[in-house]
């Protein structure tokens, strides 16, 4: 199950900071984004980029999957992060992530969420 390979390596980023299984996860054009980050970042520097920015923002995150759907060369993963901000505020939030495969390598990963459950803390 390729999902659980993404969900074992996001874990690794969140629980150690560790870039390396999530990065190498990503195929050479892989594409990135999210609300915070609507313009995709692109290739295996901007998953660095991006996954470097999404551990910072927390002092410690831990992510939780409720669901998780696969099917071919796509997946949809339901999760809630939970966690506090670099600042040192709590935060809760709710999303989901659409992987889209290129052989064992994420091509097209795309966040959904609001934007307003991680933003509005920062100023909290």
């Amino acid at each position: 199950m390729r999902a659980q390979t993404f969900i074992d390596a996001l874990a690794a980023l969140e629980q150690h900071g560790d870039l390396g299984p999530i990065v190498a996860l990503h195929a050479d054009d892989a594409e990135l984004s999210n609300p915070n980050e609507p313009t995709p970042l692109r290739g295996r520097e901007g998953a660095v980029r991006f996954w470097r920015a999404y551990r910072d923002a927390f002092g410690e995150i831990r992510s939780e999957f409720r669901h998780v759907l696969e099917d071919g060369d796509a997946a949809l993963l339901e999760w809630t992060s939970t966690g506090r901000l670099a600042s040192g505020a709590a935060l809760r939030y709710d999303g989901v992530t659409s992987l889209e495969w290129a052989g064992e390598r994420v091509r097209r990963f795309r966040a959904y969420f609001d934007p307003r459950d991680v933003t509005e803390r920062v100023g909290a």
